[in-house]
């Protein structure tokens, strides 16, 4: 215990954790605390004032993150015929259909994300208890239930990234790798913030984004000061 204490007294070193950081300065700073002998990710969390109970107030949907995330995404496509040869042609790494279900069934998953047509639904449908509690039910809001898998396997390689509310009403996003410049990171993290701010459902009453902050795998969390930020995404 007192070995993880030195560690995160010396992660805060320089670091005021009640003050609340402009972009770009926190960005640095996070950069600079990012000692591990990896590439950490870097991680975005946004407290919302939502309860995520009622449906009404549910906030979800994807952004694609400008500079990428840095991380080498797997994409699985339930398709038949030429719609299977599009979606491996675009890089799909994975091409299936009741075969690819019968894989799935048995627990043998080796992709980060799904993406159906539309007529594949029904079998993908039966998979729901599986795919659910990973996050990877392809939903058409989400653009993973399409006929252009080709874009969809595209924009998933290209750096899109799913933002989903959890229940304390909090979202967890990672927004790049600690080696990325800080003027890439700054570009995603504006990219995120814009979509979840433009995701506000209309039932919310009060503040909506109450808290941003940004950390490294094995570094500090820092606040970001959310009035500059916004007004920078064009809020």
């Amino acid at each position: 215990m007192a070995r993880k204490g030195k560690r995160i007294s010396s992660a805060y070193e320089g670091l005021d954790r009640d003050a609340s950081y402009e972009l770009d300065t926190a960005v640095n700073m996070l950069k600079d605390h990012a000692k591990a002998k990896f590439d950490e990710t870097i991680e975005l969390s946004m407290n919302l004032g939502v309860d995520p109970r009622h449906s009404d107030q549910m906030v979800r949907g994807v952004v694609s993150l400008p500079k990428g995330t840095g991380k080498t995404l797997r994409v699985a496509v339930f398709a038949k015929g030429d719609k299977a040869d599009e979606a491996a042609a675009a890089g799909a790494d994975v091409v299936g259909s009741d075969d690819l279900a019968v894989k799935v069934e048995q627990g043998d998953i080796d992709f980060d994300r799904v993406i159906a047509t539309p007529d594949m639904m029904p079998v993908v449908g039966r998979l729901g208890k599986v795919l659910g509690p990973k996050g990877m039910m392809p939903n058409p809001k989400l653009g993973t239930v399409t006929p252009d898998v080709a874009k969809a396997v595209q924009d998933a390689k290209a750096g899109q990234v799913e933002y989903r509310v959890e229940k304390a009403g909090i979202i967890h996003v990672g927004v790049g790798k600690a080696s990325f410049a800080g003027a890439d990171i700054a570009e995603n993290i504006c990219s995120l913030v814009d979509a979840v701010n433009r995701a506000k459902p209309t039932g919310v009453k009060g503040t909506y984004i109450k808290k941003i902050s940004i950390s490294s795998t094995m570094g500090p969390g820092i606040k970001l000061d959310i009035g500059p930020l916004l007004e920078r995404v064009g809020q």
